[in-house]
């Protein structure tokens, strides 16, 4: 590879994208455009991030896209000329025609000790595993985070983080892969390193309903999920009096004399929160929420049951039908 200045062009939507972007421009990187995408609804991605502003400060055109691979946005590639094409924090595929404008290669990010844990959800997954993660610079060719490796910088996940202590620990090594890397590269020296296809494995990708809370399984699980499905990510959840209650933070208990019926609060501390039983332990609910945007606090009492029971719902619906159906009767009949 020439040591000349390589065109690099950024794409994203996350921290990620933006510490990324951050620190080509820290390097003095040539970059030569960033496409930062712009959606409808920015709260409905996890960890949204704004790259406009960075760009402009440092006098780099910047264009907002919704879908990556639209004519429109891979023409203005094009003219970019790139040598390198950074696609970090974007949920979106590159699709070949857009993999194939940069004259070097397409980068891409991922945040597990690759080859493990390649696919869809990296920090909600990492929690959940509580394994080590990484920040992995890569090669996008034709797989799932499968390309040859640039840098890879590692990080410790401890047994309790939750996806806020994780996505902190992974930026720190984001800027320290960078930094690492960056200096090499525009340098001239390009070695990526193949992917050991043996040890790979594979995560699928997660949902905001995913984050429901069973009551039924152990504390342990629950607080799990709880953790990773924790800010930036929607949030877990149950329901309270028909209205979604998300939880934030939790912290087991495994000192208190009690025992209760599984899902219903047993006690409240000021300090620690509500108390609830499981279908195996008992947990805090140390952080909790109304999930339709209304900022009351909610108030957990005694004796409240979280969730549904299943049976009770599907009999008041069916006696709802009845109703409904005698009142559909009754109007027939009268005209």
């Amino acid at each position: 590879m020439s040591a000349s200045p390589l065109r690099i062009v950024l794409a994203g939507s996350v921290g990620s994208s933006r510490l990324t972007l951050q620190a080509l421009l820290r390097h003095k990187a040539n970059v030569v455009g960033v496409l930062e995408l712009v959606p409808d609804d920015p709260t409905a991605i996890s960890g949204f991030a704004r790259l406009n502003d960075v760009a402009v400060e440092a006098n780099v055109p910047c264009i907002g896209f919704q879908n990556i691979n639209v004519p429109e946005i891979v023409a203005q590639v094009r003219e970019w000329q790139p040598d390198l094409l950074f696609v970090v924090g974007l949920s979106q595929l590159v699709k070949a025609e857009l993999l194939a404008v940069p004259k070097l290669a397409c980068v891409g990010f991922h945040p597990t000790l690759l080859p493990r844990g390649r696919g869809r959800a990296p920090v909600a997954w990492l929690v959940l595993d509580g394994t080590p993660g990484a920040a992995n610079f890569f090669v996008i060719d034709a797989g799932t985070d499968s390309g040859p490796i640039l840098v890879q910088e590692p990080f410790d996940v401890s047994p309790t983080d939750d996806a806020e202590q994780v996505t902190a620990a992974l930026e720190q090594a984001i800027v320290r892969a960078l930094d690492r890397w960056l200096p090499k590269l525009l340098a001239g020296e390009w070695n990526p390193q193949p992917q050991d296809e043996s040890l790979a494995t594979y995560h699928g990708k997660r949902a905001p309903e995913d984050g429901w809370i069973d009551w039924t399984k152990s504390a342990v699980e629950i607080h799990a999920l709880i953790r990773a499905a924790g800010r930036p990510h929607p949030g877990a959840y149950s329901y309270l009096r028909d209205r979604k209650l998300l939880v934030w933070r939790a912290e087991l208990d495994t000192a208190t004399p009690f025992r209760g019926v599984i899902g219903r609060v047993l006690l409240n501390d000021p300090q620690r929160g509500s108390l609830v039983q499981t279908g195996d332990g008992l947990i805090w609910l140390s952080e909790v929420a109304w999930g339709d945007g209304d900022d009351a606090k909610p108030k957990l009492s005694v004796g409240q049951r979280l969730g549904y029971v299943v049976e009770d719902e599907v009999s008041r619906l069916k006696a709802r039908v009845a109703e409904l159906e005698d009142l559909v009767r009754t109007i027939r009949i009268a005209e």
